[in-house]
């Protein structure tokens, strides 16, 4: 394995990070992989509901697809929810953040604020307020959340819904994450 020769980033030289961007450059090129991996995992995340966070993601995303979206928002809709394991309080936040460099600004935005949008359909069964999404009225992308919501995230729980496969979305994944925006 090569490695750098410093053991203080101050004391790196040109060749240490050249080397390290190199080396970065390959890591960054395999990110649909690692991504389409932990999108995986989500066949094992919390139980309850009728299907896993898997299906759901893949459900959500075929509906995406068969509705006509570009690959950017079928991608993001694919992984919206992808942080739900190591961020459950913040998720949508997650998901923004690893999206964010790949896709337009609504749809980043979309991703950003989709789970205090979803709050709509379930929070006051626990006493909250369901009209938390109201405080982003005033957003240019404030209706496209809230048909991302309606359409594609709080109506793909369904285990009878023909979902394609991941195999189906992995050149679009592929394909988004070839180049970033910026």
């Amino acid at each position: 394995m090569r490695t750098v020769g410093f053991t203080r980033m101050s004391e790196g030289s040109a060749a240490d990070y050249h080397l390290l961007a190199e080396l970065e450059k390959r890591h960054v090129g395999e990110l649909p992989d690692r991504l389409l991996r932990a999108l995986e995992a989500l066949k094992n995340s919390f139980d309850g509901y009728q299907v896993s966070r898997y299906e759901h993601s893949l459900q959500a995303a075929t509906r995406a697809y068969r509705d006509g979206r570009d690959e950017e928002y079928v991608v993001a809709t694919l992984l919206h929810d992808l942080g739900d394991d190591l961020a459950p309080e913040n998720h949508s936040e997650l998901a923004a953040a690893i999206v964010k460099p790949y896709v337009r600004e609504e749809v980043h935005w979309i991703i950003r604020h989709h789970g205090a949008f979803q709050m709509y359909y379930y929070a006051h069964h626990y006493g909250q307020d369901r009209h938390v999404r109201d405080r982003y009225r005033d957003s240019p992308h404030y209706q496209a959340c809230v048909d991302f919501c309606e359409r594609y995230d709080q109506s793909s729980f369904d285990p009878d819904y023909d979902s394609l496969p991941l195999e189906f979305f992995e050149p679009m994944v592929r394909r988004v994450f070839a180049e970033p925006r910026w």
